[in-house]
């Protein structure tokens, strides 16, 4: 990629003379994805020509940071513009646990969002947005009944009733998740990568006579295994393995690009590409270092913009949604704790830092959050009493997780791959990134740095009373809240009257999301409207109204020829621990 300059100057003064007051918005999701491993930051190992067109077309972001170090938490960010620390949806996870959080008591349950918080999806088709998700959505709750027009394996913006709506669509590739990591010898069929038509079809399966995708990472390639990990064969295959994957992302991602020139919409369409957080592999996922955080970002703005520069500024998860509103020209609601980077509500203040938080993963506690500027992380544990390598089962299906622990137990670490191991944690971590980009040399006892550490303590305390971090509450407790009686409460219904056919809702509190459609426009890919007035009944045409606060279960209401039904809360996946 040619890099032009380093730039940072609003995307204002370039887009909004040629977009519509609304402009499509795409974003590509990869799933535990280093920026480390992408050519376009550095490492040029796996053949991605549709992210290098991306990037060569479009803007690098350097400097982007996810929230936490995992899926669930940093996709409550990415849906709500809130941390998870400060909503109580910090843990990993809380929808459904593994088998053994299960043994230590921990229930199934859902995250009941904050007062007057939505979804930003449900914001844009507020909007008039036509919106999409494909297709994985673990938020820490069950989404809005109205957030999306369709979350499905099928959703695409194809599916919407006028070419002229403008979309917002989410396409995710689980093609790189930590899962795919467990055996060298395990493939996955194209379906895995490309979303196939409702009919079942998929129209770029190319895989061998097995039905298997090969691996196409050339073995012939020097292969650089990061210091911590094992350097040996095991460790070779698995960087093989990750850039294979890396590649077989890019092919789904070309897909989806080849569709969107196909439609006519790539220069009406502002793309971004990222993944959820940092890598699949060991001392990479779930912990707080770069490797954890730091995520690839790419958009490709209309009619190339701005291509082939990179923009350094800090940018953090919480900043997304913001961002996608203001592209979109609307104006960011108050309730969102981030900053829009780029649109017509773009903040005139750069970030000075970037946050971070790690809590319970799986059966296995810890708290530590961090604080990141352009070049220093520091790192707040508090439990140092805890060693930093917590078991957890799913990691351990890992080969190369497996072999840590064989060299553990046979005393064959090296000092790199030891740190990770120790008994105990410094209390306090800081590390030069320019320097150190592995985070292997603490600074924190280095009288040099005292400065800069009482800036970065000041900071977290500002930080974690700003937000209310609720990192100390006992999770049982979080539970206790959100679900008073042990299980999932039951959104209030807004009354209902009609007079001459004439359909009105009353008592709507501020945290109801209240939508309805008539059975004669069911559909899959139709959403439910938003309510903002009276509605005309239609004769023998039933009527159904939702209401649904996010954390509760949902209600429908149903109408027919001017006879009002009981509230009905269907039985579905709301139904945790019933």
């Amino acid at each position: 990629m040619g890099v032009i300059l380093v730039l940072s100057t609003t995307i204002n003064s370039c887009i909004l003379k040629t977009q519509p007051e609304q402009i499509n918005v795409l974003w590509l999701v990869a799933e535990d994805l280093s920026s480390m491993y992408l050519s376009m930051y550095g490492d040029s190992s796996a053949f991605t020509p549709n992210l290098n067109r991306l990037a060569d077309e479009g803007v690098v972001y350097a400097n982007a940071y996810s929230v936490s170090g995992v899926c669930s938490p940093s996709r409550f960010t990415l849906a709500t513009g809130v941390y998870p620390n400060s909503a109580g949806a910090h843990n990993m996870r809380t929808l459904v646990q593994q088998p053994s959080a299960r043994e230590k008591g921990l229930i199934d349950y859902q995250v009941v969002l904050p007062k007057d918080v939505k979804m930003v999806s449900e914001i844009l088709r507020l909007n008039g947005y036509y919106t999409t998700n494909n297709d994985k959505e673990d938020y820490q709750f069950f989404k809005s009944e109205l957030a999306w027009d369709e979350s499905s394996k099928f959703a695409h913006w194809r599916n919407r009733l006028d070419k002229e709506t403008p979309f917002f669509s989410v396409f995710n590739f689980f093609v790189t998740h930590e899962s795919n990591m467990w055996n060298f010898d395990f493939h996955l069929s194209d379906e895995s990568i490309f979303p196939p038509d409702r009919n079942g079809s998929n129209s770029n399966s190319k895989v061998n006579d097995k039905g298997e995708y090969p691996l196409l990472f050339r073995s012939d390639t020097n292969i650089v295994i990061p210091p911590y990990l094992p350097q040996n064969e095991v460790g070779v295959k698995t960087m093989q393995r990750l850039y294979t994957n890396i590649m077989r992302l890019d092919k789904g991602v070309g897909k989806i690009l080849d569709q969107l020139e196909e439609d006519g919409l790539l220069d009406n369409t502002i793309i971004f590409f990222y993944s959820d957080h940092g890598g699949p592999l060991p001392r990479q996922k779930r912990l707080l270092y770069d490797s954890g955080l730091k995520v690839p970002l790419i958009i490709r703005y209309p009619y190339k913009m701005r291509a082939g520069t990179i923009d350094d500024r800090l940018i953090s998860f919480v900043d997304f949604p913001a961002t996608l509103l203001s592209l979109a020209n609307i104006e960011p609601p108050d309730f969102m704790q981030g900053q829009a980077f780029e649109g017509k509500y773009r903040s005139n203040t750069e970030r000075q830092y970037v946050h971070a938080h790690a809590d319970r993963f799986d059966e296995s506690t810890d708290m530590i959050r961090a604080i990141r500027d352009k070049r220093y992380k520091y790192l707040k544990n508090y439990y140092p009493d805890k060693p930093y390598y917590l078991p957890l089962d799913y990691r351990e299906n890992m080969e190369i997780m497996k072999e840590l622990l064989q060299m553990r137990n046979s005393n064959k670490l090296d000092a790199n791959q030891a740190l990770w191991f120790r008994q105990e944690k410094d209390y306090e971590e800081l590390f030069d990134t320019q320097n150190d980009p592995h985070e292997l040399n603490n600074l924190a006892n280095d009288s040099t740095y005292n400065n800069l550490l009482v800036g970065f303590r000041n900071e977290l305390d500002r930080w974690t009373q700003e937000i209310d971090d609720k990192g100390n509450i006992q999770e049982i407790d979080l539970i206790s809240e959100f679900y008073p009686d042990g299980k999932a409460q039951l959104t209030q219904m807004p009354k209902v009257n009609i007079n001459d056919g004439i359909v009105t809702l009353e008592n709507i509190d501020s945290d109801l999301s209240i939508g309805y459609k008539f059975s004669s426009e069911i559909k899959p890919s139709l959403g439910w409207k938003h309510y903002d007035g009276p509605i005309k009944e239609s004769l023998n045409d039933t009527l159904k109204i939702v209401a649904h606060k996010v954390g509760y279960k949902y209600g429908i209401i149903n109408i027919f020829n001017g006879q009002i039904s009981q509230p009905v809360y269907p039985n579905n996946r709301h139904d945790l621990n019933e």
